[in-house]
């Protein structure tokens, strides 16, 4: 320890806090239960810069392998929210409700049940985040529009909601900052799976909102951060028992993401699906995600009586056009061009197409939505480090679905490129990707299950 760092070079103060966050990373990597001041400790430390990023990493590290308490998670959820500012909606007539995704391959439903619910009367002030290892993030899908600004400030967020009914937002300082660093940090660090990690994150951000309910959509599968239902299913405990705790209604649906969502995976390419959809002419499983999770929301905002009425009332908004309009209003509100829903040349376009074919002929039995994810994110529509750059033109686009019969020769998927430095590599993943078997896989369930 004396060989990295000494005395010297960082004083008293600076010592006190090298030493005490070294303690407290060996004590949760032995398992230790740690006080809450002792988590205040390192929370803040970290969010005013006094605990470097190598020991703020070893710490999630150390929480990933060891887990936290139920208490934990909740302390950390509070010093989280906390660390910045509550946003005050009560002037906004009805219940404010919110939706959010615990990360998926091709999933864009935020930018399609969000229009959809506010369009039916819910108002819905959404803070999202990048994207995080293999799976795509709300912002980045959105900042491919150009001009379309996602660093709103409180008091526009605010009057957004209350003039069009929904704003989408990232973090900011006055936001959750502190959730805002360790997103960042846990997706560079490899620890971005962690159950009590996923779950403080989301809730901090969603209740700094001044929401009154929330929609979660837990991800399961090889598409997603959490495998294994049964893990998905203690994620959706914590993180409805950390909203009932705040008095606020929680309902998560546990989704299948054993492939990816959709046809497109890549920022500018899922908002051309998102405005498909909108125009319903959207993939049949992305359409019915997206209706259940508008419907979910119109039923916690009470809009109406039960949730039969209400996937009836989002299935109505979808068709007569009011959620493509709403999302609309949205790019204008935001500094966007909405003519890029109809024009998608004023999209970022990719200069390069590879097609990738099958050797011979079946059913697709199984697409493997982390390695098509780790595809999209080798030629640029992903992050390696917290710092790299997205480019908002590449991505996947699939031919078929798990379930399609296909000859030999045809064509599976479509990747989009700028720079052909990893194509190759990228090509191998999704050849693999894709499995081919004489027979016909048996249906999946998307839906596997409701935790509220």
């Amino acid at each position: 320890m004396a060989d990295s760092v000494s005395f010297q070079q960082i004083g008293v103060l600076g010592w006190y806090f090298y030493m005490r966050t070294v303690d407290l990373i060996t004590r949760k990597r032995d398992g230790e239960e740690l006080a809450a001041e002792e988590l205040q400790f390192i929370v803040d430390g970290y969010t005013r810069g006094e605990i470097p990023d190598y020991q703020m990493s070893a710490f999630l590290m150390a929480t990933f392998f060891s887990g936290m308490s139920d208490r934990e998670v909740g302390v950390i959820t509070e010093l989280m929210l906390r660390s910045g500012e509550t946003l005050d909606l009560s002037n906004i007539k009805g219940l404010k409700v919110d939706k959010h995704s615990t990360g998926g391959v091709g999933d864009k439903t935020s930018l399609i049940a969000a229009p959809i619910a506010a369009a039916a009367g819910v108002p819905v002030p959404m803070i999202s985040g990048r994207a995080l290892g293999f799976t795509g993030g709300t912002l980045d899908k959105l900042e491919s529009i150009p001009g379309f600004r996602t660093n709103l400030t409180v008091d526009e967020i605010k009057a957004q909601v209350a003039k069009i009914g929904l704003a989408f937002a990232g973090q900011s300082a006055q936001i959750a900052p502190a959730d805002g660093l360790l997103y960042a940090l846990r997706d560079a660090s490899g620890t971005v799976e962690s159950v009590p990690l996923i779950a403080s994150s989301i809730m901090s951000k969603k209740l700094a909102e001044g929401i009154d309910a929330l929609v979660l959509d837990v991800k399961v599968g090889n598409g997603a951060f959490i495998k294994r239902q049964i893990q998905a299913r203690e994620l959706a405990q914590i993180m409805v028992t950390i909203g009932r705790r705040a008095n606020k209604k929680v309902v998560a649906l546990l989704t299948d993401m054993n492939q990816p969502l959709g046809y497109a995976i890549g920022n500018a390419l899922e908002i051309m699906e998102v405005s498909q959809t909108l125009q319903n002419g959207g993939p049949a499983d992305l359409v019915r995600l997206s209706l259940e999770l508008a419907a979910r929301m119109i039923f916690l905002a009470k809009v109406t009586p039960t949730i039969e009425d209400a996937r009836l009332l989002a299935e109505q908004k979808l068709l007569d056009g009011s959620g493509f309009k709403k999302f609309r209003e949205v790019i204008a509100a935001q500094g966007g061009n909405p003519r890029v829903l109809d024009d998608f040349q004023l999209l970022p376009n990719a200069t390069g197409m590879r097609e990738i074919s099958t050797p011979r002929g079946g059913y697709v039995a199984g697409i493997d939505a982390q390695l098509i994810g780790q595809a999209a994110t080798l030629i640029g529509a992903g992050r390696a480090t917290k710092e790299d750059a997205i480019d908002p033109a590449v991505g996947v686009i699939l031919d078929v679905k798990v379930g399609a019969k296909v000859d030999s020769n045809s064509v599976l998927c479509r990747l989009y490129y700028r720079d052909d430095a990893n194509v190759e590599e990228a090509a191998a993943l999704v050849e693999d990707a894709f499995r081919i078997s004489v027979n016909e896989p048996e249906k999946r369930e998307l839906i596997l299950e409701v935790v509220s």
